[in-house]
């Protein structure tokens, strides 16, 4: 696989300290742990090893990566664990992809007031899709699905929204027959969106009672209960955005697709274009022009400011569970639904004995994805070997340094 020629890391790593300077007051705890990380992944200041090809001598550094959640280089390992852990979940039936999106004026309220807002998002969109297909004028069962929060938009800019995977039916109240969406229809738009508002605005409300919200600049005078209830007016008022997608071509298709949304960061290093000059280009596709791929350059502060935007507060689960897909009876409620639609028990893979040795991240990698990284990338015939082991470096952690992984 060919590396992208600029990376998210090295745009830190020339700017990250100007912008540190600049916005040091401003900067959370998370922003600048997640900074650090990025500069430092997969570089000396972390540690690693040296390679040898045991074929043709080629050696190499591997560095160690920072596995923060953020780095777009230490997602593809969780991504293929993840994916195979949810094999088991698969049932054979329609999915639909749902989102459900903040206005403008709620998501500046969000930016604010992350942990308890984006909770508020989570709580109001499930709630409504459990509601409404418990509903028997709609589906009348329970429905299986999970949430992933997403905040960014194509152009990096703040945009909070909830990606939900949701089976095309579910188990009857009494769980003793497996009740089906009509073919290529899940739930009413219009019907799942006014609940939402409803949910999520009472819930708004509730936190702003309880004392939970915070309020700065331009948003200050919301502090005051009477304005605020008069900020929120016109959203009570106007169409919230949710959609439901069409539905997916089979399960398999599921895994695919949701693979590339479950742990993406706010931009791969894939859509990087160039680093010149003290700015940063990419691509980006423009949905109010029929998706068009387009390129924008920002200059490097405003890039890593955006970047930014979308560090999630620290320990926040941006994916989960709902309906018989959560965690407490997850195990048992499959089990029903594989038998009422027909489908084998699930058995799922296991070691050869109980003490067989745990691959490490390399062969556990390969045999998720497919792809070798102990192969030698100059003849590709021989296996790379360790040979040293490096210690982390000394150096500052958020100096540059350069990556020779």
């Amino acid at each position: 696989m060919e590396r992208p020629k600029v990376e998210v890391a090295e745009v830190f790593r020339r700017y990250g300290a100007a912008y540190r300077q600049a916005y040091d007051e401003s900067l959370s705890t998370a922003q600048r742990r997640v900074m650090s990380a990025i500069e430092c992944c997969r570089t000396a200041a972390l540690g690693g090893h040296l390679e040898q090809c045991d074929r043709c001598g080629h050696q190499r550094n591997a560095y160690n990566s920072c596995g923060d959640r953020h780095c777009p280089k230490c997602q593809s390992l969780a991504r293929a664990q993840w994916l195979e852990a949810r094999q088991a979940e698969l049932l054979d039936t329609e999915y639909f992809h749902v989102v459900f999106t903040l206005p403008e004026a709620i998501a500046s309220i969000a930016y604010q007031n992350q942990k308890v807002l984006y909770g508020l998002l989570f709580r109001a969109a499930a709630e409504t899709l459990r509601t409404i297909a418990a509903d028997p004028q709609h589906l009348g069962a329970e429905i299986g699905f999970f949430a992933v929060l997403h905040t960014w938009g194509q152009a990096l800019l703040f945009h909070p929204h909830l990606h939900c995977v949701v089976t095309g039916g579910g188990l009857s109240a009494d769980g003793t027959q497996w009740i089906s969406c009509p073919a290529g229809f899940f739930l009413p738009v219009r019907v799942l969106s006014r609940l939402f508002r409803r949910l999520f605005l009472k819930q708004l409300v509730s936190a702003f009672e309880a004392g939970q919200l915070q309020f700065f600049a331009a948003l200050e005078p919301l502090q005051d209960r009477t304005r605020f209830l008069r900020y929120l007016a016109p959203v009570r008022e106007s169409e919230w955005v949710v959609y439901a997608k069409r539905p997916f071509a089979g399960p398999e298709q599921v895994l695919d697709y949701v693979g590339r949304y479950t742990h993406r960061v706010a931009l791969s290093n894939n859509r990087l274009l160039d680093l010149a000059d003290g700015q940063v280009s990419f691509r980006y596709k423009d949905y109010r022009h029929d998706a068009q791929q387009k390129t924008m350059t920002l200059e490097a502060e405003e890039f890593i400011r955006r970047f930014l935007l979308h560090v999630l507060p620290a320990g926040f689960q941006r994916i989960r569970y709902y309906g018989f897909l959560g965690n407490r009876y997850r195990k048992d409620k499959l089990a029903r639904c594989r038998q009422l639609l027909g489908m084998p028990a699930y058995e799922a893979q296991k070691p050869a004995t109980a003490t067989a040795a745990v691959p490490d991240y390399r062969e556990r990698y390969e045999v998720l994805t497919g792809v070798s990284l102990r192969r030698c990338p100059i003849c590709h015939e021989g296996c790379m070997q360790v040979i040293e082991l490096l210690p982390p470096s000394r150096c500052n952690r958020s100096t540059a340094i350069t990556d020779s992984s």
